[in-house]
């Protein structure tokens, strides 16, 4: 594991709705402010002092945001820190006790010690980017929902209803999704990674926009770290003479269940080298949703690739 370096002055914030709870790693200079632009300034002036060079952070549903981008344009190193990083290391140190100001202070501490790699949040330009695809993502759950609902309802008039508005939120992402690629094309590094991940077999616009937009280090890291940050690296559980079945979880659910989604109709229908793949697996013992799991992590190398390479796919890269 590797360590941060000894000279680095680090800091955690604890974040709410409405206020940031705040430790420098060493020091006893706590600080709570406010939420808020003016709190976010006075953070920054407070760190300053303290000779901060980087700021660890929990991610808080959104509420980070904010505070996230002014420490960056202050010119701090921000690193986000998941909630299950804080918790284990409060484990490992036998803290029962929970305040924001300790939980503020274990984060320093948490990012004092790891060398947290790629933790660093993406940049402002995706946050536009990703609230406008997780709207299209509510949408299709709604669509999911008003089928259930059809499904389960014999009323002519409620069927009518339901199936109208199953063709309303149909219209409706149709379109938002066409203004989201409008938005992401006008970058043209985006506009050129799009086009790169949309030349792979059975990975369709959708699909492609969910893996630029939510996988933005694409073709800045391995195989492995890309597995492991969308949740498709299998975790081994093995002791002593015990052996149990491999097992993901973790990382971003919401690329996970879109490269499920694209894996299913590519293993069967439309990717040559998805169909041999899942044919070999399935020959070897394995069920079919291991298999189809594995296609997903296989879709997701293929884009690391392609986005590393900066030439689209060709059959051959397969192997």
């Amino acid at each position: 594991m590797k360590m941060a370096k000894a000279n680095t002055i680090s800091a955690g914030i604890d974040i709410s709705k409405s206020k940031c709870d705040i430790a420098v790693h060493g020091a006893c200079l706590p600080l709570c402010v406010a939420n808020e632009e003016a709190g976010w300034q006075r953070a920054a002036e407070h760190l300053k002092r303290a000779g901060v060079t980087r700021v660890g952070l929990e991610a808080s549903g959104k509420y980070e945001r904010g505070i996230t981008r002014y420490l960056q344009h202050a010119g701090f190193t921000v690193v986000m820190m998941q909630p299950l990083q804080v918790k284990a290391f409060a484990k490992l140190h036998l803290k029962r006790a929970k305040t924001d100001t300790l939980d503020a202070v274990l984060i320093a501490a948490c990012t004092h010690i790891l060398d947290v790699g790629n933790k660093v949040p993406p940049e402002a330009r995706f946050d536009a980017l990703a609230d406008h695809l997780t709207f299209i993502e509510q949408i299709e759950e709604d669509i999911v929902r008003c089928k259930t609902r059809l499904e389960q309802t014999t009323d002519k008039r409620l069927r009518r209803m339901s199936e109208a508005d199953i063709k309303r939120l149909r219209l409706r992402r149709d379109a938002e999704l066409l203004r989201l690629e409008a938005n992401l094309r006008k970058y043209d590094d985006l506009s050129r990674r799009l086009d790169l991940v949309e030349s792979i077999p059975s990975i369709g616009r959708r699909t492609a926009l969910c893996l630029v937009i939510r996988m933005p280090e694409l073709g800045r890291v391995s195989r492995e770290e890309a597995a492991a940050l969308a949740g498709l690296a299998p975790f081994v559980r093995q002791s002593g003479t015990y052996e149990g079945q491999a097992h993901i979880g973790g990382g971003r659910s919401r690329v996970r269940r879109t490269l499920y989604a694209a894996a299913l109709p590519g293993a069967f229908h439309w990717s040559p080298e998805l169909k041999a793949f899942y044919a070999r697996l399935r020959a070897a013992g394995k069920s079919h949703n291991s298999a189809l799991v594995a296609c997903a992590r296989k879709l997701l190398v293929f884009a690391n690739t392609v986005v590393a390479r900066g030439t689209p796919w060709e059959a051959k890269t397969a192997t």
